[in-house]
């Protein structure tokens, strides 16, 4: 396999690619290397990576149909590139529109001109917005995201489905829910909670920490997507979860236990566009994929409090 990923050095592409250079595939990828967070960060991933051999592009996957020449052997296009972030999006919707949906659009446009590439492509939990109904099936009708993200990544799978109409580019779309672990963003609220923790800093917890998520780890997410490279059907929405829910309360107590201090906690009201519940039904997954999440949050949250110590030490 040939795969070429998009946001390679972001904190999915990074582990992503780093297992599939294990099992021996040849990898490259892109990155834009914004500053939606520190980008020290992204470039210590980058460095990381290219030390095993593995070519990280600065392009605007926005622009991969300029670079057809350089994607030619392509066997896989992982497109995992996009403006994350629920209350960034409050702020800052452009970057949005111009990352998620014009971002995915040249990502599109250039698999249309490469013979013989399948795409997998990352959506998300909040594509379900204000869905009742629990656990979330990929069977539901999902008409009502709850927020300019959660819109954005359900247009992606939208503006996917019609160049696989059309054109017959095999695809799979992955709706990740709450993903963590090392190396995660600085705006995710393990890593979020885990900094402020240790600063001594109040823990900010909207909806006073009663919100409920599918918490999974990064290699449970990643075996998913490996998984994903051998599925042969033409076209697939896919929940991937650890499909065991527990709140952010439970989180920052794992938190606690992990880093060894008690945090300071601010009990806020729900913010806006924010979801109380996220539950996965992975059945789909488990049947297609053979998927089976490994990671519980308590054992996930121990591993990750060890790296951060290291990193803060």
């Amino acid at each position: 396999m040939q795969i070429f990923i998009t946001g390679i050095a972001g904190f999915i592409g990074f582990h992503c690619a780093q297992h599939f250079i294990k099992l021996g595939y040849s990898v490259s990828g892109c990155d834009t290397f914004n500053s939606y967070y520190d980008v020290k960060l992204k470039e210590e991933r980058a460095r990381i990576l290219e030390q095993n051999r593995i070519t990280v592009h600065k392009w605007d996957c926005a622009d991969l149909p300029t670079h057809l020449n350089e994607l030619k052997g392509t066997t896989h296009i992982l497109h995992l590139a996009a403006q994350a972030g629920v209350r960034y999006s409050l702020s800052a919707p452009k970057s949005y529109i111009d990352n998620n949906i014009v971002g995915t659009f040249g990502v599109l446009e250039a698999c249309k001109d490469l013979p013989d590439v399948r795409l997998i492509f990352a959506s998300s939990s909040s594509v379900y917005g204000l869905n009742k109904k629990l656990p979330f099936s990929e069977d539901d009708v999902v008409v009502q995201p709850a927020n300019l993200y959660a819109a954005t990544k359900l247009s992606t799978e939208h503006l996917a489905f019609s160049y696989h109409a059309i054109y017959g580019i095999p695809m799979c779309g992955l709706r990740f829910f709450t993903v963590y672990g090392t190396y995660g963003r600085p705006d995710m609220a393990c890593f979020l909670f885990a900094d402020k923790i240790l600063r001594g800093d109040k823990v900010p917890l909207f909806n006073e920490g009663k919100m409920r998520r599918d918490f999974t780890h990064i290699s449970d997410i990643v075996d998913g997507i490996t998984a994903t490279l051998s599925l042969e059907n033409e076209w697939e929405i896919l929940n991937l979860s650890c499909a065991n829910v527990e709140s952010v309360e439970t989180l920052v107590s794992y938190l606690e236990s992990g880093l060894g201090k008690k945090a300071m906690l601010e009990l806020l009201p729900m913010q806006p566009g924010e979801m109380i519940e996220t539950q996965a039904d992975i059945t789909k997954a488990q049947r297609l994929l053979g998927y089976s999440p490994k990671v519980s949050l308590k054992d996930g949250i121990a591993e990750f409090t060890k790296w951060f110590l290291s990193r803060n030490a």
